[in-house]
Formats: structure tokens, C-alpha cells, sequence
């Protein structure tokens, strides 16, 4: 399922891919360093922005190349400061973006840590049954060019609002791939994007601040192990055994724990970093002591991280967040195992900022829009 546009983006293309392309022109290799330091560093939003390039050559890059491939929709913030931009892609498809900002004290807002959470397909087919993203199934998935896109687009908004944003090449501290998708789904364009976005002429970004996101695609997992740059990896568990996991999440029918925690356990081994458990907690469905015991253990196992993440309800489910004291109590069992924990406090409930909510909500307004 991929879209081929009618020219690609600029976004998605590698030093290497770009010279190619300008060579075949008769362009010097140089150029194509200077139209991606026009791109990421000087942030260049059109193409006579670029000054220092000849107009015939400005004129070619805008018959050939799309400069950025997808459009702010909406930009939405919640009363904790966390943002959730909505894109449209070129064939009109939506996808989100959320900026998490976590402020420290005595420095304000405009030096609050910034977690950026980036989109690698429009939907997904993974079928949880508590995530929003995927209840209208997978659409397709996203160009690199398209996963790159997000991050201008966070950089343009953080350009405007902040005097640190302009004076930086990536005006945020991280970047979480757990947006809408299965990010291990859509291998080769997540590779390539996050190559562009680490290197040197790209966003300059460390591979050691980029977190992968996965519900557990066991090869894909085993495979990332084995790339050079050291991304740091995040497993959606969301349930400490087989018979909890399956209620909810039905890859742990093709990947149940058995086969899921050697293969986290071979990743953190190769690379030498903590491995992060992410958990959400869902009242009555994996909220017990029970499977607090059975999280704690594996855990234990695999040094792991666990975060803690109460529900953030979604119009059409079911689910709900256990109380304030029954979150504490199931955090409580890893504490006293002395696990690295982390119960994460609500975030974005009032943006709809819950995977793929945001897009849900306004395709649903759009399409009544269309049929009235």
C-alpha cells in the first residue's frame, strides 16, 4: 500500500540520492549540500529561498522535486502544553504529529524538554483493541520524505515561538517513533528517514535521542539489532502474559512472549542500552496485581524500563483508566523490585491526543462534509 506522488518529496532524499540526481543535470556534486543546508538548516520554506542557487537550477528542483509533502491542517494544544499537529498529505490522507513538552523548573516554557512523536503510516493494521490508529485499518504507509516532513514542521512552528528554536538546528530533545503505525511494518522508509534525520547534512539529530516504537514484529525487531546507528528501542506490551496480551493485541498470536523477550533481550545485548516497557493500563483488562508480578518479572529479566500509561479514553471504545490508587498500587509492586519506573501523568486528554484520535475524528467531519 504506498502512493507514488507526482514528484517526489525533497525530504526523502540521502545526500548520496540527491548528488546522483543533480550530476545527471550536470550540476556539481557541491549543490546538493547546499539545497539540503537550505532545507534543514536555514530552513528554507520555498524554493527562491534559496539564493544562493541559480534560477534555471531553483526552476528544475520545483518542476522536479515537492519541497515538502504535506500541509498543517490544525494545530491543537491542551492545557499541559502538549501540541498535536495535523497534516494532509498529498492525496489528501491525514496524519499526526505530537509535541510533548515536559517544562523543568526556574527556566519557563521556552526550555522545556521537548519529546517530538512522529507518524509512520496513515492507520495501522495491527488491530489493538484499544488504539484509535487503527479503527479504520491500515490506509497505506508513509515515504520517508513523509516522516521527515514532520519534523520541519515541528521545527517551523518551534522557529516562530521560541528565541532557543531559532538558534538551533532541532529545537527538541527527542524523538519517539509511536505515533499512528506500526513503525516495524513500514521498515525500509522508517530507516531511511531516520538515516536523513540523523545525519550530518540532515537535521543532525543523535540516533541515541530516537526511540523505535514496536508491538513486538519479532524479525524486525532482530533485524534493527543489527543496524549500525544505536536507536534506542520502546515494546508495546500492555500485557505481562499471553493470555492478557492476546485479549488485546493480536500479534502476540504470531509473536507471543516467548518468542517477543529474547528477541528484546538480543537487541538490548547488541546495543548496550536500557530496552523501555511500555504499558497501558486499562481498568479490569491488565490493571491487576497479578500482572503487575508478572511485569515486574520480566522487567527484572531483561533490565528493562517499564512506563506506566493510564488509558486516555477514545470515543467508540470501551476501555477505561483504572483510579489514581490503583495505578499507584501497580506501580508500587515494580518499585519495591526496584525496577526503573515511570507512571506518566495525563498528557493531551483535551486535544484528543491519543494515537490517531485527532485524524479519526476530523476525516469522520470531513467526510459528513463531503456527503452533505
Amino acid at each position: 500500500m504506498k502512493f507514488t506522488p507526482a514528484r517526489p518529496p525533497l525530504t526523502g532524499e540521502t545526500l548520496d540520492s540527491l548528488t546522483e540526481r543533480l550530476r545527471a543535470r550536470g550540476e556539481p556534486a557541491f549543490r546538493a549540500r547546499q539545497i539540503l543546508d537550505w532545507l534543514y538548516k536555514k530552513r528554507a520554506r520555498t524554493w527562491d529561498d534559496m539564493t544562493n542557487l541559480s534560477k534555471p537550477l531553483r526552476a528544475w528542483l520545483a518542476e522536479t522535486f515537492d519541497l515538502l509533502p504535506a500541509d498543517l491542517v490544525l494545530n491543537k494544544q491542551s492545557h499541559d502544553v502538549t501540541d498535536k499537529l495535523l497534516l494532509e498529505l498529498r492525496d489528501r490522507s491525514l496524519i499526526e504529529t505530537v509535541i510533548i513538552r515536559a517544562p523543568q523548573d526556574g527556566v519557563g516554557v521556552d526550555h522545556s524538554r521537548k519529546t517530538i512523536c512522529i507518524s509512520t503510516q496513515v492507520g495501522c493494521a495491527m488491530a489493538c483493541a484499544f488504539c484509535a490508529s487503527g479503527l479504520a485499518g491500515l490506509k497505506r504507509d508513509l515515504s520517508a520524505g513523509e516522516i521527515v516532513a514532520q519534523l520541519l514542521h515541528v521545527c517551523y512552528r518551534e522557529d516562530s515561538l521560541t528565541p532557543r528554536a531559532r538558534t538551533e538546528l532541532a529545537s527538541f530533545d527527542n524523538i519517539v517513533v509511536m505515533g499512528m503505525g506500526e513503525p516495524l511494518a513500514n521498515y525500509d522508509a522508517l530507516l531511511r528517514a531516520l538515516t536523513i534525520l540523523n545525519a550530518d547534512w540532515g537535521l543532525g539529530f543523535g540516533a541515541r535521542r530516537i526511540t523505535v516504537s514496536t508491538s513486538g514484529l519479532v524479525p524486525k525487531i532482530l533485524k534493527l539489532a543489527d543496524e549500525p546507528l544505536g536507536f534506542r528501542l520502546a515494546i508495546s506490551l500492555h500485557g505481562a502474559t499471553d493470555e492478557v496480551r492476546e485479549k488485546i493485541m493480536p500479534v502476540n498470536k504470531a509473536y507471543p512472549l516467548a518468542k517477543l523477550i529474547p528477541a528484546i533481550r538480543e537487541f538490548s545485548e547488541k546495543h548496550g542500552r536500557m530496552v523501555t516497557l511500555e504499558f497501558i493500563l486499562i481498568e479490569d483488562i491488565n490493571d491487576s496485581l497479578d500482572q503487575a508480578t508478572a511485569l515486574r518479572d520480566i522487567a527484572r529479566d531483561l533490565h528493562a524500563h517499564v512506563n506506566l500509561i493510564p488509558y486516555n479514553s477514545v470515543e467508540g471504545l470501551p476501555w477505561k483508566r483504572p483510579s489514581l490508587t490503583r495505578q499507584e498500587k501497580f506501580a508500587d509492586v515494580l518499585r519495591a523490585a526496584r525496577i526503573s519506573v515511570t507512571l506518566r501523568r495525563e498528557k493531551g486528554h483535551d486535544i484528543d491526543a491519543a494515537c490517531g484520535q485527532l485524524r479519526l475524528k476530523t476525516e469522520k467531519e470531513r467526510d459528513a462534509v463531503a456527503s452533505a
